[in-house]
């Protein structure tokens, strides 16, 4: 049976870890352009709102990832009729989102091997 820390540590928010903020967002715009509170419900609904970060990081990293070619942007008209930012993957932000998705994957996979791992006896 759960406590109620326990309990509360498997409803409440996960933070973005530090560096993964812009390989979420170019998986986002892998799917199709977005504007940026698009990008931000896009992650809340594939984390099932378990995923905790700041909505002004979704912009710094979008500014970011602009300036390193990553993404595109450009003016549009969004859903409610207003005027809105349009960011799209380029082919540099294509292969900078899978080498950080194999890096992370792979990392992921090590980690929670080490975590898992049961004591053994002698060593």
């Amino acid at each position: 049976m759960e406590t109620a820390s326990e309990e509360a540590r498997v409803t409440e928010p996960v933070p973005v870890l530090k560096g993964t903020l812009d390989v979420l967002v170019l998986k986002a715009l892998s799917w199709r352009p977005m504007h940026g509170l698009e990008i931000t419900d896009w992650l809340a609904a594939r984390s099932g709102g378990q995923l905790a970060f700041d909505e002004s990081g979704i912009y710094q990293a979008l500014y970011r990832m602009e300036g390193r070619g990553w993404i595109e942007a450009e003016w549009g008209v969004s859903d409610h009729n207003r005027r809105a930012r349009y960011y799209r993957i380029t082919t540099a932000g294509e292969r900078q989102l899978a080498e950080e998705t194999r890096q992370l994957v792979r990392f992921g996979e090590l980690l929670a091997s080490i975590l898992t791992a049961s004591p053994v006896e002698g060593t």
